[in-house]
């Protein structure tokens, strides 16, 4: 099992920056890629960016490209989202989630169903 623990969600005027971070611990061993999904009320839980264990290769959607920068810490087994330029419609639950997929991501975007272990969200909201 793999736990995860996000922080640094909170509320930021459209145009402002946050950084969320995610801690794993417990079998550490199994993960491949880290990633982060947002869910806004009333609408699915989206794919936002996803990070490979070494930190080599990184995944991110269109909409956040050029805005958020997945990054990781080896030592600490924490993932971070920095998020820049922040939209309101960035408003949402923000949920880490650990993979152990070991398929490609290069002709499509990571899907919820390659994650087995999710922490339990953090609130970004951006006023607009």
């Amino acid at each position: 099992q793999v736990q995860l623990v996000e922080s640094g969600g909170g509320l930021v005027q459209a145009g402002g920056s946050l950084r969320l971070s995610c801690a794993a611990s417990g079998r550490t061993l199994s993960i491949t890629r880290m990633g982060w999904f947002r869910q806004a009320p009333g609408k699915e839980r989206e794919f936002v960016a996803a990070i490979s264990w070494s930190g080599s290769t990184t995944y991110y959607a269109d909409s956040v490209k050029g805005r958020f920068t997945i990054s990781r810490d080896n030592p600490k087994n924490t993932v971070y989202l920095q998020m820049n330029s922040l939209k309101p419609e960035d408003t949402g639950v923000y949920y880490c989630a650990a993979s152990s997929y070991m398929g490609s991501w290069s002709y499509r975007d990571p899907r919820r169903t390659d994650f087995g272990s999710w922490g339990q969200g953090t609130q970004v909201t951006v006023s607009s």
